[in-house]
């Protein structure tokens, strides 16, 4: 059986909870900027006001996009359309940062490059699936007919985009999904 305290987290439990060290955890708490009380001497974080607050399950905030490519120029074609388009986003090169990444945050939708320069793009593709079931996934490539292609396809269905990569194919592809802020700013 549960205790009634199982809302309330450790300072220890929420740096764990929230992927992040355990000073800042302290240093959030001390600001007010994190929702904790104090029992004892000690801090208390409530769970569920993190995830409505901090994590927003609610999806009362932007939408995060998770860039995965290590082509420059379009990494900026992607900061650019997912800033004009109110997105929040996180750009990265490689399947290592692609999966730190993963393992830091959620993801409201993933762009991931079938050609990555330190490993196959289906690591990261099954970490995200693992981590985040629910994230759909758009696959960029100038590779159409690849293996790797296929076993990502073999797993489920997803969105393939060819290379070179046009803003209307992003606008067209983020409404498709159900980002009705893309609709605003594509209307």
């Amino acid at each position: 059986m549960q205790s009634p305290m199982h809302n309330l987290l450790t300072v220890k439990e929420t740096a764990k909870y929230l992927r992040i060290p355990l000073p800042t955890v302290y240093y959030l708490v001390q600001r007010g900027q994190l929702p904790a009380i104090q029992i004892g001497g000690r801090w208390r974080i409530k769970k569920n006001a993190l995830d409505k607050d901090v994590l927003k399950e609610d999806k009362a905030g932007q939408p995060t996009v998770l860039v995965v490519d290590d082509d420059e120029s379009l990494q900026n074609l992607f900061k650019l359309f997912l800033k004009k388009i109110g997105f929040s986003r996180v750009v990265v090169g490689t399947v290592k940062e692609a999966i730190t990444a993963i393992d830091k945050q959620k993801f409201d939708l993933v762009f991931l490059d079938l050609k990555l320069p330190d490993g196959p793009a289906d690591d990261v593709y099954d970490t995200l699936k693992e981590d985040q079931p629910e994230c759909p996934v758009i696959i960029i490539t100038g590779y159409p007919d690849s293996e790797m292609l296929d076993r990502i396809l073999a797993r489920g269905p997803i969105t393939v985009l060819k290379k070179p990569l046009k803003i209307e194919q992003l606008q067209q592809t983020v409404r498709i999904l159900g980002h009705k802020d893309a609709v605003k700013m594509a209307a």
